[in-house]
Formats: structure tokens, sequence, C-alpha cells
């Protein structure tokens, strides 16, 4: 029995310095001077500088503001030379009178209407590209706030994890104690034992989720994946009312780009309707030529030079295979267009209603973690706690209400971030940067 004790003894030991060997990278000194403190706005801002994704859509939004100049724009004037009617047999410039050296310029002169519905397209387009880095921005601003919360979420489940480990440790020295003096129970040594180790499991899998979440973070800010950072200790924990789903709705119509793109997207639709039905009519071409000629008439005046006017048209005689079949094509994109909108709308008010609901039931969690709960699980634990050291409370029971309030706490803090990564998602759902 004796031995068998000792062994118990030994193991505990090894439990504990085992639990003093994990690292916790947010408590080491050394790394906590090197780790650069990081807010979420600083995250957001560093985000919304630095994001290649949002740079490239960036660019691509500018070089489609540049396009409507273009469209609106008569096709450049061709200079062409030509060389007429030159005798092979003697390759004279002045032997025949029909022989000339001709410049001529042209214009091509599309239908009217036709190059400006082309710019309103164009500029269509434009809108939209811009309205996509709208978009492209709230989302990045969403995804980098919900990031930053599960981080710090984790961070606080880690902070609650390395205070109840103290505690078991103290339940391990308690129960070793009263072992030793035959008061207590093998099972509660074991007991204790497996559940600190039970938490440095936790700890590992937190420690690695961590890491996990902390790389997404760097990628959305483009830093460099090795970049650690450490998150404040404490934010404010009041989560504020926020207004009703139909005043949400009023917002998202009035503000969000994807509202806007589309609706841009059904009048640029209109517009290529418009411009498929100016096919059916003909484009011109208008132009001069000067011919110069060498030698003598057959009286020996000098050759007079030519000069000549021409006009072409195109003759769109082929409509039953090409304009009627783009025509009914653009049509039915202007169907396609409306029906999107609809779908968009949908799924955006769905987007609201869920992100509320998220919100309201997270808030109202929390609430009753910090003010009923964790209060009551905590006077539980000492109670017991007290109860056992005068074995008047079974060690099982004791180490359940212990497990229980920890993770009532941890869940109090996954409630607040779930309440905040909520607001981030209803707030790029209205589109502004903030729900208030």
């Amino acid at each position: 029995m004796r031995n068998l004790l000792l062994v118990f003894l030994a193991c505990s030991g090894l439990v504990l310095c085992a639990g003093n060997a994990i690292a916790d990278p947010r408590k080491d000194a050394s790394s906590e001077e090197k780790t650069p403190l990081l807010e979420v706005a600083s995250a957001v801002a560093h985000a919304l500088r630095d994001n290649p994704g949002l740079a490239a859509i960036r660019a691509r939004a500018q070089a489609l503001s540049l396009i409507p100049q273009q469209r609106e724009t008569l096709p450049e004037p061709n200079l062409s030379l030509k060389i007429l009617n030159v005798p092979v047999d003697s390759f004279s410039f002045a032997q025949e009178g029909m022989t000339q050296v001709q410049f001529a310029l042209s214009q091509a002169l599309p239908y009217p209407g036709r190059l400006a519905l082309r710019g309103e397209i164009a500029a269509a387009q434009a809108e939209m590209g811009a309205d996509v880095l709208a978009e492209q921005r709230l989302q990045l601003l969403r995804d980098v706030r919900q990031r930053w919360w599960q981080i710090f979420a984790v961070d606080r489940a880690l902070e609650t994890l390395g205070n109840n480990k103290g505690l078991l440790r103290q339940f391990v020295e308690i129960t070793q104690s009263k072992y030793r003096v035959g008061n207590g129970l093998q099972q509660d040594v074991l007991l204790a034992q497996l559940e600190l180790s039970r938490l440095m499991d936790r700890e590992l899998s937190l420690s690695a989720l961590r890491r996990s979440l902390e790389a997404q973070l760097n990628a959305l800010m483009a830093t460099p994946q090795e970049q650690r950072w450490q998150l404040p200790n404490r934010v404010v924990e009041d989560l504020p009312e926020v207004p009703q789903a139909a005043t949400m709705w009023n917002l998202a119509l009035q503000h969000r780009p994807l509202f806007r793109r589309q609706k841009t997207a059904v009048v640029m639709a209109q517009k290529q309707v418009d411009l498929a039905e100016k096919d059916y009519f003909p484009d011109f071409r208008v132009g001069a030529a000067y011919g110069l000629r060498s030698g003598r008439n057959p009286d020996q005046t000098q050759r007079a030079d030519f000069f000549s006017l021409l006009m072409s048209m195109s003759l769109p005689v082929l409509t039953g295979t090409r304009q009627d079949a783009a025509l009914d094509q653009r049509k039915r994109e202007t169907i396609e267009a409306r029906y999107r909108q609809r779908d968009i709308e949908n799924r955006v008010a769905a987007e609201i209603a869920q992100a509320l609901a998220d919100y309201q039931r997270a808030r109202e969690q929390r609430r009753l973690f910090k003010q009923g709960i964790i209060p009551q699980a905590a006077q539980t634990v000492s109670s017991m706690r007290a109860g056992y050291q005068v074995n008047k409370v079974d060690f099982l029971n004791l180490m359940r209400t212990q497990m229980t309030l920890f993770n009532y706490q941890t869940r109090y803090w996954q409630t607040l971030s779930e309440a905040h990564q909520a607001l981030a998602r209803l707030a790029a759902a209205i589109g502004q940067e903030n729900v208030l």
C-alpha cells in the first residue's frame, strides 16, 4: 500500500511539472515585449491599407472608369496612300493621264445614338465596378472584425483555463493531503489529476486554434504569417440595443453597394437592348481623296490633279441570323438581371434577419451569464469546496461544479465575441461600416 501511495504521489508530481512546462504564449514576458498590441480598429485600418485583393479590385474599378470616354468617341479616321493606274511597260507616272498618287482621308460615322449608348453602357459598368469595390471593402471589414473577435474569445478562454488550472492544482494538493492522512480517497486524487490533464489538452487545442485564426487575420491584413499579435485583455462588455429589422432593411436599401450594383446592372441590360435595336440601322463612312498627276495633256497643258468625295454605308441585310438573335439575347439578359435583383434582395433580407437574431440571442445570453449563472456557479463552487475540506461534499460533485463554472466562464466570452461578430455581419449587410 505504501508503494502504491508513492506511485500516486510521483504521478501527481509529474502532472504538475507537465502543467508548468506547457508554455502560454500570452504570458511569456519576452514575447510580450516583442508582440505588438492589436486593437480591432488597427486591424481594420491595416487590412484596408494593405489587403491585395481589395487593391486589385480598386485598380479594376479605376480601369473601368477610363472606358466610357473611349466608347463614346468616334473611331480613328483612316489615312490612305494609293498609286493608281501605273503602266507596267514603262512604270512612268507621266505616260498616262489616269496615273496618279492619291491621298485619301475617311471617317466612320456610327448610326446616330449608337456611340452615346456605348458610352452609357461603359459608364454603367464603371459604376458597377465602384460598387463592387465598396462591397468588397465591407466584406473585408466584416471578415477582419470576425477574426479579431474570434481570437479575443480564444484568448479569454485561455486566460480562464489558466485560472482553472491553478485551482485544479490546489485540488490535487488537497486530495493528496487528505489521502496521506487517511481522510481522502485514491479515486479523488486520480480524478483531480485527470481533470488537470484534460485542461492541459484543452489548452493545446485552444493554442492551435489561436494560431490558425491569427494566420487568417494576417492573410487579411497582408502581414507575414510569422507575425504574432497581442490583443487587449479587456474590452467594453456592454452590448447596446440595435434598430429593428425594418429599419435595418431601409438602411440596406439606401446604402448597400450590392443593391446599387444590381440596379445599375438592370439599367445597363436595358441599354444593351437599346443598342441591339440600333444594329438594325446602317453605319456610315465619309471621306475625301486627292490625286496628284504628272505629265502634260496633248495640248501641252499641265495635267490637273483629281479631287474625290466618297460615302459608304453598311447594309444590315442578315437580320434574321444576327440582329434578331442579338436583340433576343439582350432581352433575356434583362430578364435575368431583374430576377437576380429580386434574389439579392431576398438574400440580404435573410442576412439581416439572421445577424439580428444572432445578436439578440448572444446579447441576452451574455447578460444571463454575467448577472445570473456565473455568480451563482461561483458561489456554489466556493461552498462545495469548503464542504469538501471538512468531508461534507463528494469530490466528484465538486469537480463537476468547478468544470461547469469553467464552461460558463468560457461561454460568457464566447457569447460576447459572437455578439460582436453578428454586429460585423449586420454592418456589412446594411452597407455601412458600423451599425450604430
